[in-house]
């Protein structure tokens, strides 16, 4: 998103925490915020010389979140509120955070050395956040299983194309679907790897017999383990 040219009909709200949701999304490890100050501090060290920074934030408080002030650069819709709140995205997530001055050369060389900065230290399982977000997603499809398929996912496995006996729905590539059984209930969803055409020519076939189907080498699973959510 950008700030100069977005307007407010399809604006996200602000960069900071659309980069916390995307790093959520993706199951990131950490997100690195680029700022004009070099972290997150106890009062606006613009304003107040006798504010101190924070190295390390292990619990966003109630207190911690009255010490964010209001944005006073003007070259962006953000502030400290505002990464506040990405961090508090950020970190539900799985994902630490840090906060750290931008301008400098190579500054991600700079952390790695050593730099000023402020660490959030994050609080949840990032593959648990990414089955939250997939199973809130609305399905674009439905995939129906044969007995030994379910049988297969229930075991943990990837779902593959031979275990599908129907294919319904219109999606593409990395699109949500939902997992049905043999006799239709919604057992699940899943980002499916191929898109609705192509899993339909290859539904009840073996992933070695991919390739001479599709024209192609794709991939095995129709849906990856780490893509599904039962």
């Amino acid at each position: 998103e950008n700030d100069t040219v977005a307007t407010d009909e399809i604006r996200f709200g602000d960069n900071d925490r659309l980069a916390a949701q995307i790093a959520v999304t993706v199951g990131a490890d950490q997100l690195i915020l680029l700022s004009d100050v070099d972290g997150f501090y106890t009062a606006n060290p613009k304003e107040d010389p006798t504010a101190t920074r924070f190295d390390l934030v292990e619990v966003i408080t109630p207190k911690i979140e009255a010490m964010a002030g209001d944005p006073i650069s003007g070259l962006s819709k953000g502030g400290m509120k505002t990464k506040l709140l990405a961090a508090k995205t950020a970190v539900a997530g799985g994902c630490a955070m840090a906060i750290m001055e931008g301008s400098a050369l190579r500054p991600l060389q700079a952390l790695a050395e050593g730099a000023m900065r402020t660490w959030f230290i994050a609080q949840g399982d990032p593959q648990l956040a990414r089955k939250r977000w997939i199973n809130a997603m609305k399905p674009r499809g439905e995939l129906r299983l044969d007995p030994g398929a379910v049988t297969a996912l229930n075991a943990g496995k990837s779902l593959l194309p031979a275990g599908v006996t129907r294919v319904t729905g219109s999606f593409g590539r990395g699109e949500p679907v939902a997992i049905l059984s043999p006799e239709g209930v919604v057992l699940g969803k899943g980002l499916v790897r191929y898109t609705a055409a192509e899993a339909k020519l290859i539904a009840g076939h073996r992933s070695g017999e991919i390739e001479a189907i599709l024209g192609y080498q794709g991939r095995a699973a129709l849906i990856h383990r780490d893509d599904m959510v039962l």
